[in-house]
């Protein structure tokens, strides 16, 4: 008797962690994430036609909901909002250095297939859409020392996103999670000026967006 609740704690524990989810399931994961934009620029125009602008890195929390739609089929929206400097890489802008300020709201919704729901490791990838806000834009004390009071607008964004990564179970609720996004998000920057008029840059962000965190199954 002893010896069978003894094969039969082994055999629990070495399955405890492979509960999968199921269509109906929903997925909460909090991740801690990179933006890493891949950016190109064009021009600040009219007047530095040939100078452009960089966008930097940023970190931060993020918050996603999965919905099993089937075993292996789910709907993604991911939630997060960052912060990002936007400053010249050359000439006159280069000196200024940074040129204004931004937040980011990119509100995503990606359709995954999950490749193996009952494995130990869940790989899955997924595709989608995605719209990007930008919010409480600032010129910088740089810029506005520069060429006066700055007011700064950038437009709103629409694209699609790829997305891969892989669920690890803690638990028969629990699990690791590692994933990486590509986003397609491009913009204009306007930015009206005192002394230099309006000037406009348009850039391709395109940020690879990398992060790990935890799971539950719900």
């Amino acid at each position: 008797m002893y010896r069978k609740l003894m094969i039969g704690a082994a055999l629990a524990a070495l399955t405890a962690g492979t509960a999968h989810a199921e269509a109906g399931d929903t997925l909460i994961r909090l991740r801690g994430i990179v933006v890493a934009p891949n950016e190109t620029s064009g021009g600040v125009v009219p007047a530095f036609p040939t100078e452009k602008v960089g966008v930097n890195n940023s970190f931060m929390p993020e918050i996603d909901f999965t919905y099993m739609l089937t075993n292996q089929i789910g709907a993604e929206l991911i939630l997060a909002t960052t912060k990002h400097n936007a400053s010249g890489r050359t000439g006159t802008t280069g000196s200024i250095g940074k040129l204004a300020s931004t937040w980011v709201l990119p509100p995503t919704l990606t359709l995954q297939y999950h490749l193996m729901p009952e494995g130990r490791i869940r790989p899955y990838v997924g595709a989608g859409i995605n719209y990007t806000i930008f919010y409480s834009e600032k010129a910088s004390k740089g810029l506005v020392a520069a060429v006066g009071k700055t007011k700064v607008s950038m437009k709103s964004s629409f694209g699609y996103a790829l997305q891969a990564g892989v669920d690890i179970p803690i638990n028969d609720r629990a699990f690791f999670n590692l994933d990486v996004k590509y986003i397609d998000i491009d913009t204009t920057a306007r930015l009206a000026t005192t002394a230099a008029g309006v000037q406009r840059t348009r850039i391709h962000l395109d940020p690879f967006v990398f992060g790990v965190g935890i799971g539950m199954r719900f």
